[in-house]
């Protein structure tokens, strides 16, 4: 049974890990409004973005773009998005879980994010690059991502282009999510690009309405689809980015919550331990001195 210097050392103990804890928490919470917001304010451009392209898809039939073209032969591209630090949850675990569960074990690795990184080296799969991001999110960095991972798909090497990543639902709500990036497909532009449900939902070729359907394009339809199509993928890859940015944050701030709070009823229970032992010791103690005094009498 621990004694009272045992339990005093418990406490001090707990308690600078709560201080430290609520640290982290509170520092995590300025990121995360911080995070959130970058990621909120993307959507609706993913959205307009995707709207677009939804109105214009008709008219790209026959049109040959090396992001829409299909190959059966090549090798299978996954940019894997995790995080640089820890305590922030099973986010991590879950992306990789969903990875290991859903795509091809043969397939190359790209990865922003320490963590997941590590655990594909670790694997001896093959990595073929890392980038790190800085927090917040630069967009300019992302386009040296997308850059890399089209000129890998367009130099054929590759015939399908996947991309691994929390999806930011709210605070308190992380899920892991896999999209196809490349090539693109026609047929799946009408999914919602907004993030919040992600692929549950239709964009109506009504939706931002655009009446004038048939379209005149300059200079011809191959420079528009040249310039439109890059930068639906370095927004795609920005926005995935920013939404795992913002589960990181809100995770690690709800674990580190939880942590304080776990820590605060701990040193409580020890209290109340404490309290007791140190009650029963003077107890003993005045027993003590009566049964002395009564053998002196």
């Amino acid at each position: 049974m621990a004694n009272l210097q045992d339990i005093r050392r418990r406490i001090k103990s707990i308690q600078n890990t709560s201080q430290i804890t609520k640290a982290m928490q509170m520092v995590a919470a300025a990121k995360m409004k911080k995070a959130q917001d970058q990621a909120i304010a993307g959507r609706a451009y993913a959205d307009r973005l995707n709207a677009v392209l939804v109105n214009l898809k008709a008219n790209m039939e026959g049109l040959a773009h090396p992001f829409l073209k299909v190959e059966e032969e090549g090798k299978h591209l996954i940019l894997v998005i995790s995080t640089d630090k820890g305590l922030c949850g099973g986010i991590n675990t879950n992306v990789l879980k969903k990875v290991r569960k859903e795509l091809p074990v043969d397939g190359d690795y790209v990865t922003v994010g320490k963590k997941l990184r590590e655990q594909i080296a670790k694997a001896q799969q093959n990595l073929i690059a890392d980038f790190p991001i800085v927090d917040p999110v630069p967009f300019e960095e992302v386009k040296v991502i997308s850059k890399f991972i089209s000129d890998e798909f367009i130099s054929g090497k590759y015939n399908k282009v996947s991309v691994a990543f929390t999806n930011f639902i709210s605070t308190l709500v992380q899920e892991p999510h896999i999209s196809q990036l490349l090539p693109i497909d026609p047929s799946k532009l009408a999914e919602k690009q907004d993030y919040e449900g992600v692929g549950k939902g239709k964009v109506k070729e009504t939706d931002h309405a655009i009446e004038e359907k048939e379209y005149t394009f300059e200079p011809n339809p191959t420079a528009v689809l040249d310039t439109l199509l890059p930068q639906y993928i370095n927004f795609q890859v920005y926005q995935m980015i920013v939404e795992a940015r913002a589960s990181e944050h809100s995770a690690r701030m709800v674990a580190m919550k939880s942590a304080t709070d776990n820590a605060n009823n701990l040193v409580k229970d020890l209290k109340v331990e404490y309290n007791k032992l140190r009650q029963a010791a003077i107890t003993q103690e005045l027993l003590e001195i009566t049964t002395a005094m009564k053998a002196m009498e």
